[in-house]
């Protein structure tokens, strides 16, 4: 009996990047210091990409304060009033929300999902679906709730998404596209965007055409991930349709695919003249990139030599127990608000509670797997912390693998392989 040929997997799946840097090593290029969102200035340049599972508020906040650095930890010579100084992430947006969910949602529950902290703006939300009407009703939703923008989520390859016509599912109906984008625009007055991928597959590359449909339907900007949903996250991004975007729209193009370091961000800015860059997958794994950027930046405005901070294992430790409480406090924030509301002496409130906690020792499991991904003995804390059934476990064998390091020297990493992340954390 012949055997069923092997579909192509879009989950846990690994593999060596190859690098844009080496390609291309601009000489003067960097990252914007800032750019333009209809009426929401973006600064510096830069994106922190929605990711399902990942970029929920505890991430957010924690992104913006690691790429918080002051011009002392590079170098004397970058003056203070140099550009991307103050926070390395210029926008941060949701994980993609469900349209069809939240406009069914009571307003109690929405407020989970819509959660936000005044210091994440400026901040969109993201929404994917393919009915018109519904998306134009979540996007209200969306401005009412206070984001600075709304966006469009034409670019997850997950299957259970594209099953239901949303991502990048889409992607094969252009005339139902620019319908859902009519509908949206003319249903909120706050910026709205588009994350989209190239195509559905080689043969099928609609990014251009798509990209000036959302500038004639009044979007104010478009992101696009330089792979097609067929590549899912395999093979390297092809920049060049990053830049072929750029010569046919005149509303601000956004790069996503491959940056993994600063020369990587300057890199598909020489290559593509995009607007900003938008970074994904290495956020988790390297919470520092944008902070890099904006150091790589300013240094190289103000001497020409592009220089950034590389953590220490004391950075890690300190930023990973940083998550950490914020996952608590969040948890307590949340059990506070039910408490006043007499749902947590209830059964339903009890049975909450115990999935909070259980998704937080999840997260700070997931977490601290990218988080320790390179580091030289890392696998047997990964190790430790898969096998480890509650918070102070985890906890105990973070400290006890940073306090056994404390005195050895930094060295290499000992893999650059990119970490292992689920496909959920993938759908952007």
């Amino acid at each position: 009996m012949p055997q069923k040929p092997m579909k192509k997997r879009y989950t846990l799946e690994q593999k060596r990047w190859d690098s844009p840097a080496e390609h291309s090593m601009p000489e003067h290029t960097r990252v914007p210091a800032s750019f333009t969102i209809g009426n929401v200035k973006i600064a510096p340049a830069t994106v922190l990409a929605p990711m399902a599972g990942v970029t929920d508020t505890v991430f957010r906040r924690f992104i913006k304060n690691a790429s918080q650095f002051t011009t002392e930890s590079t170098s004397a010579d970058v003056e203070t009033t140099q550009s991307n100084q103050q926070s390395g992430c210029g926008l941060i947006m949701t994980e993609f929300t469900s349209a069809d969910g939240l406009s069914r949602m009571r307003e109690t529950k929405r407020k989970r999902y819509l959660t936000y902290y005044d210091d994440e703006h400026p901040i969109s939300a993201q929404l994917f679906g393919s009915n018109p009407e519904t998306l134009a009703d979540s996007a209200r939703i969306v401005q009412d709730a206070g984001f600075d923008l709304v966006d469009l989520n034409l670019g997850c390859p997950a299957k259970r998404v594209v099953a239901c016509n949303g991502g990048s599912g889409l992607l094969r109906d252009l005339p139902h596209i620019e319908t859902i984008f009519k509908a949206i625009r003319s249903a909120v007055t706050i910026p709205f965007t588009v994350k989209f991928r190239m195509g559905w597959n080689d043969k099928h590359i609609v990014c251009v055409d798509l990209a000036r449909m959302a500038e004639d339907c009044g979007l104010n900007a478009v992101a696009l991930h330089a792979r097609t949903r067929e590549d899912g996250y395999t093979g390297q991004a092809r920049w060049e349709y990053i830049a072929a975007v750029k010569d046919v729209v005149s509303i601000p193009v956004i790069g996503n695919g491959d940056i993994r370091t600063p020369e990587d961000a300057a890199a598909m800015v020489d290559a593509t003249h995009c607007d900003a860059v938008m970074i994904g997958r290495t956020a988790p794994s390297n919470p520092w990139i944008f902070r890099q950027i904006a150091q790589y930046t300013a240094s190289k405005e103000a001497t020409g030599v592009g220089r950034y901070d590389h953590p220490t294992n004391d950075d890690r430790y300190r930023m990973i127990r940083t998550y950490f409480q914020m996952l608590v406090d969040e948890i307590a924030i949340e059990e506070a608000a039910e408490a006043a509301r007499a749902a947590a002496i209830t059964a339903a409130g009890q049975i909450a509670r115990e999935q909070r906690n259980r998704d937080c020792v999840g997260k700070m499991k997931q977490f601290a797997s990218w988080f320790t991904h390179g580091v030289p003995g890392g696998s047997a804390l990964r190790k430790q912390i898969f096998e480890a059934k509650n918070g102070p476990t985890v906890l105990s064998a973070i400290e006890y693998f940073f306090e056994s390091r404390a005195n050895q020297p930094e060295s290499v990493p000992e893999t650059t392989e990119e970490p292992l992340l689920a496909a959920a954390a993938y759908c952007d």
